[in-house]
């Protein structure tokens, strides 16, 4: 058993992206490799077969290793419901939420999770592929540290420390995060990999060769940066531009605080024929076919915020016009008439209103629902599978019109008698091309081109298992992970 762990200068440095060429590098060798984070925090996530909750990063790199999601590829999932306060998933299940200052005494628990999970992973899989989370440089969280070096010393693994030269700084980022671990903590990181470079390699040699002297440590290799390369997003949201045809459907998607698994929206963002738009604050609901409203973890308080920008009455002028909207999860219950929280799972208990377009309410109890599912839209008989992660149960007369008919016997979500509102609880409802190809069809869309989203994740899974072959030294990679 080997376990090799990538750790980064700052958050977004590549980490997640880095593990999964890697593992995607492994099984090219003939080798079988699982991936690991100790501790996430993402409102991004994904229902593992056995209907537990892990970090979405995670069921991609179980992709990239050939290997269905496990809730031991990710023991502890953190989901910020406010700018202090995270639910805690512990083993795929929600055990509690908690402020940061409680977290920080309750770590010594949830690291016996970690290193429970990971010695399953090790005793099942001859290598084990760890993400660190931030940066192991973070001074005020080193204590009782479970997510990068404090992981790293207790399996006694060695480490890759990532930067992206994209940001700038990149020799201050290595050095520095270097000059700031412990004597031990620097021993065991075994090389470096700089991230998203562009240019004439040449040119940076020389600062290669002034890292290798000053720390006396190699660096592994330089990865290019990639334009047009789509992973989905631990948790930022992904708005590079793609160019699109001449003729697309114009889908506008408002950003709400909270907002939850807006990798939803990947297979929209990719699609050739529609125009995908993201909403901040302060701005205003453009012109579109449709409007989606998207999953939150503080459903309550994301109303709050949608009305407080305007929006609701934008939704209310879209759907005067003809225009459609579509609900998912939190997104679906805000189209309905009320939403409370009785136990204060999102926030302070209450009640609020929500958009009265739909004639359903929904109350969020204790034990969240997970699960993988499989169904028919209603719209045109469509195949569709998606995952169900939710709190609320949603009760009322527009439910007797679903939109979703599942294979389990359970009907999902709910149509409004014009055909102009959908809701539903599914996610990745789009990655179904059949289902996506309807969708857009109700929406506007004429003559839809349909696109294998997960054979579009596939070929750049194993871009990036090309691009660890051409630019990484693999004979230490082979190395250090003892094969």
């Amino acid at each position: 058993m080997t376990t090799l762990m990538v750790q980064g200068t700052t958050s977004d440095a590549g980490k997640s992206t880095l593990v999964t060429a890697l593992c995607r590098w492994v099984v090219r060798q003939g080798v079988a490799v699982v991936p690991f984070k100790p501790q996430n925090m993402a409102l991004n996530s994904a229902v593992t077969a056995e209907g537990g909750e892990i970090g979405r990063a995670q069921a991609v790199q179980a992709q990239a290793a050939n290997l269905a999601a496990h809730t031991d590829m990710n023991p502890v999932l953190l989901k910020p419901n406010s700018d202090t306060g995270s639910q805690v998933i512990i083993h795929g299940h929600a055990v509690t939420s908690m402020n940061a200052v409680a977290y920080h005494d309750y770590k010594a628990i949830a690291m016996q999770a970690v290193l429970a999970s990971h010695a399953r992973l090790s005793a099942a899989y001859p290598v084990v592929m760890v993400e660190g989370a931030g940066s192991p440089a973070e001074i005020n969280l080193r204590a009782n540290d479970i997510a990068n070096m404090g992981f790293a010393e207790a399996v006694d693994c060695p480490v890759l420390l990532i930067a992206d030269i994209n940001r700038g700084g990149v020799f201050a980022h290595l050095v520095g995060t270097l000059e700031l671990l412990s004597p031990s903590e620097q021993a065991r990181v075994k090389g470096f990999i700089i991230n998203r470079f562009r240019g004439d390699i040449a040119l940076l040699q020389p600062g290669l060769d002034w890292l290798e002297a000053r720390t006396g440590k190699p660096v592994v290799g330089v990865l290019p940066y990639v334009m047009d390369l789509h992973l989905e997003a631990e948790d930022g949201i992904d708005q590079r531009q793609i160019d699109k045809a001449a003729q697309v459907l114009k889908v506008v998607v408002p950003v709400l605080p909270r907002i939850s698994n807006h990798t939803d929206f990947d297979p929209l963002r990719l699609h050739p024929q529609v125009d995908l738009q993201f909403v901040g604050p302060g701005q205003a609901i453009p012109a579109a076919d449709l409007i989606i409203l998207p999953g939150s973890k503080s459903v309550r308080s994301d109303l709050a915020y949608l009305r407080a920008n305007g929006w609701d009455r934008a939704i209310a002028r879209h759907l005067r016009y003809g225009g459609k909207v579509l609900g998912i999860c939190g997104g679906l219950q805000m189209l309905g008439e009320q939403v409370h929280d009785p136990l204060g799972l999102e926030g302070s208990a209450g009640s609020s209103e929500g958009l009265g377009l739909l004639a359903f309410s929904t109350t969020l109890e204790a034990e969240k629902q997970l699960r993988n599912v499989r169904g028919r839209l209603v719209l045109e008989e469509a195949p569709v599978s998606g995952y169900e992660i939710h709190a609320g149960v949603t009760r009322g007369t527009a439910l007797e019109q679903p939109a979703v008919r599942l294979d389990d016997g359970r009907s999902d979500g709910a149509c409004s008698d014009d055909g102009q509102i959908l809701g539903t609880y599914l996610h990745g409802l789009f990655e179904t091309p059949a289902a996506c190809s309807a969708l857009l069809r109700w929406a506007g869309l004429q003559d839809v081109q349909e696109v294998d989203y997960h054979g579009l994740r596939e070929r750049d899974i194993e871009r990036l298992a090309d691009l660890v072959e051409q630019h990484l030294d693999t004979r230490l990679l082979r190395q250090l992970c003892g094969i």
